[in-house]
């Protein structure tokens, strides 16, 4: 022992130090027991919440980094380095920004410039602000990253996929903006109201159009701060009835004033929409405005019943006027007249200056017989043809009186675009009781007194006989007839000579001439209008066609044979085809066969017309203007098409002794022939005097009884070579030039 005691302190004493000194040490050692034990604790606690806040970094949803105040990484966990794919000896604890980057641009992960990045980073940190950062990867992920710097220097970087969240706002947002859209372009106008101030939160374009206003106007605002006061006071009554009763409301047929879009006629559909606490948060109103609609209906329903040319009523506005006015007569015993009413010469206007100047001369005439029909009710049946009903009064008067009017009106030119035209109406009335009824008879009678009144005198006024039922009876049946004619065979061919100027006879000209089992030989003045008007024309027209060719082809001699052609046959089928057809059918040359035609060939459609006449003449037939000088554009039909002759129509023939102004035409017309190098005929030569005067004039061909009357072919043997050239003859051929 260093220290010797014996010496210095009893047992006794040395016991009792012993005791302390052991007390103290048994003190000191429970005190560096309780110490070391209070280490241990401390130390398990510490890696206690290490291994908590591993954990809690290790399964964070986002890659986490800690950045130091050097910028260099303290902490990182697994889910930042698989995020970007990163190679794990390329992050290591001290590594820098830039190593960082470079890591991740080598892995295809960061489509930045670093360089540029880096330098907003630290602008951002330096001044203490977070620094966030949306990225799109090259594989399409979308990564937020969030760079919040700390009190004690450096940084945490958050890093988060919100790939799904931005898909999800993405398709949300899609879906809104489709929503949008839908609701925009709906064709209704749609509106909607936050409640309960029922302010204007949205319209679409349709309710911008519909009210005439712009929209921006309208967003935020109630209905009485842009809506005329009395539609606004409408509109509040019906949304606070919505309100009140929360049930859908429809609303019929109405009429609102807009802002801006005048009256409109709608129909609507208002509807609640109910907020969480079930009280009504909206309202929505879907509108169908039909004010066009129901303005087409109107046109369609006027329309129906009225003329689109003169906007005079038409025929069913007339059929339902006169059975209203028959029951109205038959009630009171009173009487009225009926007046059926055709405009003369409005086809010639047609003709010569075209459709649409006769349009514009129906209108005129519709509003001049307007002026003179006041009180009375006026419809046009079709094309010129009109009709008035008087009031019930006394009559004939009331209808003379208005039939004169009519006339009176018309007794001076119109002038329609810079044309001065005379026309004229031709008047047939009918009178009830006494003429009819009801309204067939009443309308057939009306109609029979006009068919009179234009076979007399056009411009003329006729009232209904009996007489007349019958003569339009009898057309009507004799109409019928024609029908089956064909198939009855009763049409047979006459043929007039047509001769040179000095009797020599070149051809003959086929006219067809009908043997009807009642009435005998009907002249074609007679039935080729009434064929005309019922379309048998075209069939009649291509009988006569074969009949005549096949008659020409059988002649010795090659005389020529000439055809009339109906404007009507332009207007069917194949015209050229069919004449190919008949000339193969027959074997008759088509040097042999002339085609005659009048100006109401080419009226119309003029172009089609010379068409076909072309394709005609290349079949190697003539073409010959018939009826010339009678029409008002002979000459420009001349210039446009070039006939193989002209003929003189037979009235400048028949004035010849007593008209300078016919002989003057003549002269004319034979002087234009030689001018243009084309024959001309004279149809129609009847003596010796106009024979005489046709030579002197030199005309190339005549044609009329003077040489020949229309007779069957018979009559004409020794001309067309069937018997012997000193036959007798069975006619008598008269007239020599010289």
């Amino acid at each position: 022992m260093p220290w010797d005691f014996n010496g210095l302190v009893s047992q006794h004493d040395w016991l009792v130090i012993l005791a302390g000194l052991v007390c103290v040490l048994a003190v000191a050692l429970g005190f560096c027991a309780a110490s070391l034990w209070s280490y241990r604790r401390n130390w398990k606690q510490l890696n206690e919440s290490s291994g908590w806040l591993d954990a809690a970094t290790e399964n964070m949803n986002q890659g986490l980094c800690m950045f130091d105040a050097q910028s260099r990484l303290m902490v990182w966990n697994e889910r930042y380095r698989s995020m970007y794919n990163i190679v794990p000896d390329r992050i290591w604890r001290g590594c820098t920004v830039r190593d960082l980057l470079d890591a991740r641009i080598a892995a295809g992960t960061f489509p930045l410039d670093p360089a540029g990045y880096a330098t907003q980073l630290e602008a951002a940190l330096k001044l203490g602000e977070t620094f966030i950062l949306t990225v799109e990867l090259a594989d399409g992920r979308i990564i937020n990253v969030v760079n919040r710097p700390i009190q004690t220097g450096g940084w945490v970087a958050t890093h988060e996929d919100i790939t799904e969240r931005k898909i999800a706002e993405r398709e949300l947002e899609d879906a809104r903006a489709f929503l949008d859209t839908i609701i925009e372009n709906v064709p209704s106008p749609i509106i909607v109201k936050a409640l309960p101030e029922k302010r204007y939160v949205l319209l679409n374009r349709a309710a911008e159009i519909h009210l005439g206003i712009k929209r921006e106007t309208m967003l935020g605002r109630l209905a009485r701060d842009f809506m005329p006061p009395d539609t606004a006071a409408i509109i509040d009554a019906n949304d606070q009835r919505l309100i009140e009763t929360g049930e859908t409301i429809f609303r019929d047929e109405h009429a609102i004033v807009t802002p801006g879009n005048g009256t409109r006629i709608a129909t609507s559909t208002r509807l609640p929409l109910f907020g969480p606490d079930g009280k009504p948060q909206y309202l929505v109103s879907v509108i169908d405005d039909i004010t066009d609609r129901k303005r087409s209906e109107l046109r369609i329903e006027h329309m129906t019943h009225h003329d689109a040319l003169t906007d005079l009523p038409n025929r069913a506005a007339f059929n339902s006027c006169i059975a209203a006015t028959l029951e109205l007569a038959a009630a009171s015993g009173e009487s009225f007249a009926l007046l059926a009413i055709d405009l003369d010469r409005f086809k010639a206007v047609n003709d010569v200056f075209g459709h649409m100047v006769g349009d514009v001369l129906l209108r005129e005439v519709a509003r001049r017989m307007e002026t003179v029909c006041a009180g009375s009710f006026l419809a046009r049946i079709g094309g010129d043809e009109f009709a008035v009903i008087t009031p019930t009064g006394p009559q004939p008067a009331v209808a003379e009186g208005l039939a004169a009017r009519l006339n009176a009106a018309f007794a001076t030119d119109l002038e329609i675009e810079g044309h001065m035209l005379r026309v004229a109406l031709t008047i047939g009335v009918g009178i009830y009781p006494q003429d009819g009824a009801d309204a067939a008879t009443l309308v057939a009678n009306a109609n029979a007194a006009l068919f009179r009144a234009k076979v007399e005198a056009r411009g003329s006024v006729r009232f209904f006989e009996v007489a007349m039922d019958k003569q339009l009876r009898e057309t009507r049946v004799l109409q019928e007839d024609l029908r089956l004619a064909i198939q009855r065979d009763e049409f047979v061919l006459h043929y007039q000579p047509q001769a040179h100027i000095d009797g020599t006879v070149t051809g003959f000209e086929a006219l067809v001439r009908w043997r009807h089992p009642r009435h005998g030989l009907v002249p074609p003045s007679t039935f080729i209008p009434l064929a005309e008007e019922n379309g048998t024309i075209v069939a009649l027209g291509e009988w006569v066609l074969r009949a005549a060719c096949r008659e020409a082809a059988s002649w010795p001699l090659p005389m020529s044979i000439a055809i009339n052609l109906s404007p009507v046959q332009f207007q069917y089928d194949d015209l050229p085809k069919l004449m190919h057809q008949v000339l193969l059918e027959t074997g008759l040359s088509p040097k042999r066969l002339e085609l005659e035609i009048t100006e109401g060939v080419l009226i119309g459609d003029f172009t089609r017309a010379v068409a076909v006449l072309r394709r005609l003449k290349n079949l190697g037939v003539r073409i010959a203007m018939d009826d010339f000088g009678t029409g008002y554009s002979s000459l420009s039909y001349l210039q446009s098409f070039p006939f193989d002759k002209i003929k003189i129509d037979k009235a400048f023939i028949n004035n010849l002794s007593h008209s300078q102004h016919s002989a003057t035409i003549i002269r004319a017309v034979i002087a234009l022939g030689r001018g243009l190098n084309v024959p001309v005929t004279a149809e129609g030569v009847e003596t010796e005097e106009q024979l005489k005067f046709l030579a002197a004039e030199g005309c190339d061909e005549i044609q009329g009884y003077l040489f020949g009357r229309p007779e069957p072919i018979a009559e004409y043997a020794v001309i067309v070579g069937r018997a012997p050239a000193d036959a007798k003859p069975r006619f008598k051929l008269v007239g020599k030039a010289g």
